[in-house]
C-alpha cells in the first residue's frame, strides 16, 4: 500500500514537471510572435511617424481596425526625443476623444471635447524637460494648448470621432483627415 502510494506520488510529480517544462517551452517559443503583435508595433507598421492614419472596419496589414461602427478612428505614432509634438484637429463633430499611450501601451493621457477648452483639440505632448523649457517662455501659438507631460519619448495616439448617424460620417472623416500630429517647431535658448 505504501509502495503504491509512493509510486503514484512520484508519477504525479514527474507528470507535473514534464507538463511545466512543455508549457515553458511553448511560452518561450511563442513570445516573438506575440511581442511583434502589440499595439505599439502595429501602429508603427502603419507608416511614418507624426501622421494620423485612419482605420477601416476590417483589419489592415498591421492588424488594426476600428471596432465600433459609431466611431471613426485614426492612429499616430510619435517620438518626442528631439522635441515636443502638437496634436490639433479643426472641425465640428458631435464628439471626439484623444488618448495618448506610451510604447508599452499604457495610457498616459486622455481628453475629449467635453473636457477640453471650448471643445477644441489642441494638445502639446512633451517630456518633463521639454515642458519646463516651454513653460519658461510660453510661445504664443500654444498659449491656449493643453500641455501634456510624458516620461516616455515614444508612443502613439488614438483619435476617435463619433458618427451617431450616417449623415455625420463625412464630417467625422474630415475631422480625422485634417488632424495633425506634428513636431512643434520651437526652440528655447536651451535646446531640447
Amino acid at each position: 500500500m505504501l509502495k503504491s502510494l509512493g509510486l503514484k506520488l512520484a508519477l504525479a510529480i514527474a507528470t507535473g514537471l514534464i507538463g511545466a517544462a512543455l508549457l515553458h517551452l511553448v511560452i518561450v517559443l511563442s513570445l516573438p510572435y506575440f511581442s511583434e503583435r502589440d499595439a505599439y508595433t502595429r501602429v508603427l507598421a502603419k507608416g511614418e511617424r507624426h501622421r494620423f492614419y485612419p482605420l477601416a472596419e476590417k483589419p489592415d496589414q498591421a492588424g488594426l481596425a476600428k471596432d465600433d461602427p459609431f466611431l471613426d478612428v485614426a492612429v499616430c505614432s510619435f517620438d518626442i526625443g528631439s522635441g515636443p509634438i502638437r496634436v490639433m484637429a479643426p472641425g465640428n463633430v458631435p464628439f471626439w476623444s484623444l488618448a495618448v499611450y506610451d510604447g508599452a501601451s499604457n495610457e498616459v493621457f486622455s481628453i475629449n471635447d467635453r473636457t477640453s477648452v471650448g471643445g477644441v483639440l489642441d494638445v502639446v505632448i512633451a517630456t518633463p524637460v521639454q515642458l519646463t523649457l516651454l513653460r519658461k517662455s510660453l510661445p504664443e501659438p500654444i498659449a491656449e494648448s493643453i500641455l501634456v507631460e510624458t516620461q516616455a519619448a515614444e508612443g502613439y495616439i488614438v483619435l476617435r470621432s463619433m458618427v451617431p448617424q450616417p449623415s455625420f460620417a463625412a464630417s467625422a472623416r474630415q475631422f480625422l483627415a485634417q488632424a495633425t500630429c506634428a513636431p512643434f517647431e520651437w526652440r528655447a535658448r536651451n535646446q531640447f
